[in-house]
């Protein structure tokens, strides 16, 4: 009597912490394709498609502008009130929108959380990658405002990399923070929202830090995104605008806690995504 054998194919997580990261490499066609998904996406079926990354930030400066700069006067350092805000919205749009993807990345895919391994940290990554696309349309606009208010800016403007680098850790921790807590508590998606609301007029947007008093300039550093937008506005804006340097250390500091703690968490709860989602 012939014996009738069978194939099994197991399909689960490397039990040793390197195997996991060396599944990221793996697994990278994935992440191109999630990240190419959701920008060919974003903008489906809407009117004025990829306009919608310029007008938002647009209207908001506008409306800081008046806001600020017009009614309450705050002061600007000798720099068009515009791209003072403008300067601020770069880091401020591509975080509020970041997060918000991020924290809905998991319970948005839940049919391939659900079904098929592979690294869950590249879906909340994937979508703060696509707003990068954004960021550098709304970045050619401040181009623009530049030569419509004859601004030129020095030689720190090399230096907006650096800056991004540091927002996009403070994103996507605080999004590997939120996607894995909002897996199992979907109150997240209603607390995003206010987080998001509240942090634009808490964070220095639409006015410069310098106007906080110095006793409270390093508690209010503790927002990490207001290292985040004194950074990106000394890389534009150069000599016009300074860094109050304890409180970017200060915001430095508590983004890579963020960051790391987010990964920590992260990959704690990450092998109970599957049953609980």
């Amino acid at each position: 009597m012939s014996e009738i054998t069978k194939d099994y194919t197991i399909i689960e997580a490397g039990k040793e912490e390197k195997n996991y990261w060396q599944d990221l490499f793996v697994y990278r066609e994935l992440f191109y394709f999630l990240a190419w998904r959701d920008v060919l996406v974003r903008y489906k079926q809407t009117i004025i498609g990829i306009i919608w990354c310029i007008i938002k930030p647009l209207l908001l400066m506008i409306v800081f502008t008046i806001i600020f700069g017009k009614l309450a006067k705050f002061p600007s350092d000798g720099v068009p009130y515009a791209i003072l805000v403008y300067t601020a919205l770069l880091p401020w749009q591509f975080y509020a929108t970041s997060l918000t993807d991020s924290s809905n990345s998991l319970i948005s895919n839940t049919n391939m959380v659900s079904k098929i391994y592979f690294p869950r940290i590249i879906i909340p990554t994937s979508s703060i990658i696509v707003n990068l696309f954004d960021f550098v349309i709304s970045f050619l606009i401040l181009l623009v405002l530049m030569i419509y208010y004859q601004f030129v800016p020095s030689w720190t403007i090399l230096t907006v990399p650096f800056f991004l680098f540091i927002a996009i850790l403070n994103t996507l921790g605080s999004g590997l923070w939120l996607s894995a807590i909002n897996v199992k508590y979907r109150d997240v998606k209603y607390i995003v929202p206010f987080i998001i609301q509240l942090g634009l007029y808490i964070s220095p947007v639409g006015f410069n830090s310098s106007i906080i008093p110095e006793q409270w300039r390093l508690i209010y550093s503790l927002n990490p995104m207001a290292g985040v937008i004194d950074g990106f506005r000394w890389a534009i804006l150069g000599n016009e605008t300074q860094i109050y340097m304890p409180g970017f250390i200060l915001s430095c500091f508590v983004i890579i806690l963020i960051f790391v703690t987010g990964i920590w968490y992260f990959r704690k709860t990450e092998r109970t995504f599957a049953d609980i989602i």
